[in-house]
Parts: structure tokens; sequence; C-alpha cells
């Protein structure tokens, strides 16, 4: 094994959780969430010297991520959201947990905002990235991070109260 091998696989082997895990809060799916950080794998190992070179490495993994994210929303690869079934069949039992409840309504009112209201929240709050890292990550500025992460927040709050009235 080559030395540039050996370097990409301990880069990664500490980012490909946090990776599949920022995958599948952007998509829903973790089949797909599976698919996309393979994607952005191979696309930092075709270009790993810049990879490496970046002042951020790690921004720079994470904008291929969102990059190919963005690429299969355009292809309409969308999942579909974890609160439809198939059918309009609802689950047999349903979960005792709140916890788990708590999760599928985040991730169901993550799933309602665009693209890039997502990321930010997402690399914002769920990750604890800072304005600067996550405009980095976003190639914008600070301020756009803030008016994203203003205006998804607002989105965010309005649906879970409309959801926790319906319950």
């Amino acid at each position: 094994m080559s030395g540039r091998d050996e370097e990409f696989r301990e880069f990664m082997r500490d980012r490909a959780s946090p990776l599949h895990q920022t995958a599948y809060l952007l998509c829903g799916d973790w089949h797909l969430a599976h698919d996309l950080v393979q994607d952005t794998l191979v696309k930092a190992y075709q270009h790993w010297p810049r990879v490496r070179q970046a002042d951020r490495p790690d921004a720079y993994v994470r904008r291929i991520l969102l990059n190919e994210a963005r690429s299969r929303w355009r292809r309409r690869e969308r999942a579909m959201p974890v609160s439809r079934f198939p059918e309009g069949r609802e689950p047999v039992a349903p979960d005792a947990t709140d916890e788990i409840a708590r999760r599928a309504g985040l991730l169901q009112a993550l799933l309602v905002l665009p693209l890039r209201q997502r990321a930010t929240v997402i690399l914002r709050y769920l990750e604890g990235m800072s304005e600067r890292e996550t405009a980095a990550v976003l190639g914008c500025s600070e301020g756009t991070v803030k008016s994203q992460s203003a205006r998804a927040l607002g989105t965010l709050r309005s649906f879970l109260d409309r959801t926790e009235s319906t319950l």
C-alpha cells in the first residue's frame, strides 16, 4: 500500500461515521446516505493531494458531500420521508419510545427544509460548527449562514408546532 493510500485511510477512518450521520440527516435514508458517503470518499480520494493541502480538509470533504447531495436532489433521487408508508399504511405497532419519536419528528422536520437550510442547521446545531466553519463548508458568507439559520429555525419551529398540535 502506498503512503498516499495509508494517509487517506487514516484521514477517513475518523471521519466516515460523522459523514454518514450528516448524509443521513441531509437525505433521511441510511442507504442513500451510505451511497452519498461512498461517492464522497471516491471523490476525496481522487483529489487527495488537494484535500490534504486545504486549509480545512474536513470542510473540503463535507463540501464534496453537500455537492453530492445537491446533485442527487436535482436528479430527483430523494428518499421517501420517514413519516410516509407505502399505500397509506401505518405501522402495525407504534414506537413506544419518546426519544425515537422525537428523533423521527426532527428528521421529518429537517426533510421539509430546502437543502441549503437543512445543511446549515445540521452543520451549525447538530455538528456544532461555528458560523465561520459552516460558511467555509457551504462556500458562502457568515451573514448567509445567519440568515439561512434564522429562516430554517423559523420553519422548523412552525412545522414542529403544527405536528405537536395534531397529536
